[in-house]
C-alpha cells in the first residue's frame, strides 16, 4: 500500500497514465528471467532485493540505469550521490531501507535496557532469555562487534579462519541464553509474551507492535544491520524512456519521503531524510494522519545509523554454504 499511496496514485494523477499492480515480488527474479528468456516481457519495473537485482542484472536481465536522467536533490546534488552510499547499482535505482536490530521489552528492564551489542552478551546486567534468528547470517556478524570488532571491519575479520572462530566462541559464551526463531511474527510476539526479552527483530514488525499494539518494546538501533529494496526494469520492454519517466517521478526527493508515512521503513535518498512526517493510516477508505513522528522510527534517522552495518550480500554469497554447515553443526553441538 505504501507505494501505492506514494509512487502510483500522484503519477497517475499527474500524467494520466494508470499503474497495474502484480504481487509477485517474491517471483521476483524467476519472473524476469522466464519472460526474457521466453521473449515475451510483461512487467515494466519491478520492486526486488539489491542482492537479487545484482544477480539479474550479472545475467543480462535488466537494463542499465541512466541515472543522470533521475531527479535531483532539491539543493541540486544528483541522483547518484544523493541516494545512501553503497545502496545503487549499475541496474538497481534503490527506493527504501529496512533494518534487522535488537529489540527488547522495557517492563524486563525497568532500570533501562541494553545500549550496545556488547550489552546483549551481558546476561548480568540484562538478565533474561534472548531470541535470534535461526541462521548464521548478522548473528555471527553481531559477535564479531559484541566480541569487540569495529563494525566497519567485521565482514574483513569474518573472512579468516581466526575471525570465524572468533564470532562462534562468543556465540558460544551466549547459546545457553538463546531461543530461536525462523518467522518475522515470532520475535514480537515472544517479546509479548514474556518468553524472551530481547529479540533480534525486522524493524518493520517492531514498529507496528509499538504502534498498532501498544507494546512496551523498544528498539536498540546500535549494530542494526540494513538492506535495500528498490526498481530494477526488465530488458526488452520496449518503453524504456516510458519507465524512466515514472522512475524518475517515484525516486524523487518527496516521493521517498512520502513512503515513509506508511511504513517505517527508510527512504534510500539523504535529501528525504529530514522530509519525513507523521504516521498515516487508512480508515474506513480514507486518508488519515496520526499524531506519531516517524522520524525516530527511521533506520536511517542520523542517531539510529551511526553504527549501521550494510548486511554484505557478496560475502555471503562467498562463504554461505560454509559457515551455514558450521552453524548447523554447532546448534546440534
Amino acid at each position: 500500500m505504501s507505494q501505492r499511496k506514494a509512487y502510483h496514485e500522484p503519477y497517475s494523477e499527474k500524467t494520466g497514465i494508470q499503474i497495474l499492480e502484480e504481487d509477485k515480488s517474491n517471483q521476483a527474479l524467476a519472473g524476469i528471467r522466464s519472460q526474457v528468456e521466453a521473449g515475451n516481457v510483461t512487467w515494466d519495473v519491478v520492486d526486488m532485493l539489491q542482492a537479487d537485482a545484482q544477480r539479474a542484472c550479472d545475467e543480462g536481465l535488466l537494463e542499465e540505469i541512466p541515472f543522470d536522467q533521475l531527479a535531483t536533490a532539491p539543493d541540486g546534488t544528483p541522483a547518484a550521490d544523493d541516494f545512501i552510499e553503497g545502496t545503487t547499482g549499475d541496474c538497481f535505482v534503490p527506493q527504501i531501507l529496512y533494518a534487522t536490530m535488537f529489540a527488547y521489552n522495557t517492563k524486563a528492564y525497568p532500570d533501562g535496557g541494553p545500549k550496545t551489542v556488547a550489552d546483549i552478551w551481558d546476561v548480568e546486567k540484562f538478565p533474561g532469555t534472548r531470541s535470534f534468528e535461526k541462521i548464521p547470517q548478522k548473528n555471527l556478524e553481531w559477535a564479531l562487534i559484541a566480541d569487540g570488532v569495529d563494525p566497519a571491519e567485521v565482514y574483513d575479520v569474518l573472512a579468516t579462519q581466526e575471525g570465524q572462530d572468533r564470532a562462534f566462541a562468543k556465540l558460544d559464551e551466549l547459546k545457553d541464553h538463546i531461543i530461536w526463531w525462523d518467522a518475522g511474527a515470532q520475535p514480537p510476539q515472544m517479546l509479548a509474551d514474556g518468553e524472551a526479552n530481547i529479540v533480534t527483530a525486522y524493524n518493520g514488525r517492531i514498529f507496528n507492535a509499538q504502534v498498532n499494539e501498544g507494546q512496551p518494546f523498544e528498539i536498540m538501533w546500535d549494530g542494526q544491520m540494513f538492506e535495500v529494496d528498490g526498481w530494477v526494469v526488465p530488458v526488452d520492454t520496449g518503453q524504456f524512456e516510458e519507465i524512466m519517466d515514472y522512475l524518475k517521478f517515484a525516486t524523487d526527493t518527496q516521493r521517498l519521503a512520502d513512503q515513509a508515512k506508511w511504513i517505517s521503513y527508510a527512504p534510500a535518498r539523504n535529501s528525504s531524510v529530514d522530509l519525513v512526517g507523521n504516521l498515516w493510516k487508512e480508515e474506513g477508505g480514507k486518508a488519515v494522519e496520526t499524531d506519531i513522528d516517524m522520524k525516530p522510527h527511521m533506520p536511517t534517522s542520523p542517531e539510529n545509523f551511526q553504527n549501521a552495518i550494510q548486511f554484505n550480500t557478496d560475502f555471503w554469497a562467498d562463504y554461505g554454504d560454509a559457515l551455514e554447515e558450521r552453524f548447523n553443526a554447532w546448534l546440534n553441538s
